[in-house]
């Protein structure tokens, strides 16, 4: 599988965290789906210029996270179902304070409702 990432050197941003981060928005924009299998840690590694232990801490906090399992033979493989209820969990604990900020920033939930909307149109509209 050929990926498309984009790592940003200059960013403040762990490199693993954005590994983790443009796999995840890969996912949720179709560009690698359920049982899809990732590049080994080795070329993935060499294909983007980085060391081998930073693609699989990236791999590794994918799998406790529910977005890949590790298959002996094939390696990572794209699990979403894997994590849905402890993503629900987790998404439930960030928005609460998401939306703690926003009401201190006096922003509506029809407005909360309209950029939730916007995302996920730029994400091929999940229904």
């Amino acid at each position: 599988m050929n990926m498309v990432l984009e790592i940003d050197f200059n960013s403040d941003e762990a490199i693993y965290i954005q590994l983790r981060n443009q796999i995840i928005l890969g996912i949720a924009t179709n560009r690698y789906r359920e049982g899809d299998v990732l590049p080994s840690v080795r070329q993935l590694a060499d294909e983007i210029g980085i060391n081998m232990h930073t693609v699989n801490k990236a791999y590794t906090v994918l799998k406790q996270e529910g977005f890949v399992k590790v298959d002996r033979r094939k390696g990572a493989v794209i699990s979403i179902d894997e994590g849905k209820k402890k993503a629900m969990e987790e998404m439930r604990q960030e928005l609460l304070l998401l939306l703690a900020k926003a009401s201190c920033k006096n922003i509506s939930r029809q407005e909360v409702h309209d950029l939730i909307d916007e995302i996920y149109e730029e994400y091929g509209g999940l229904e």
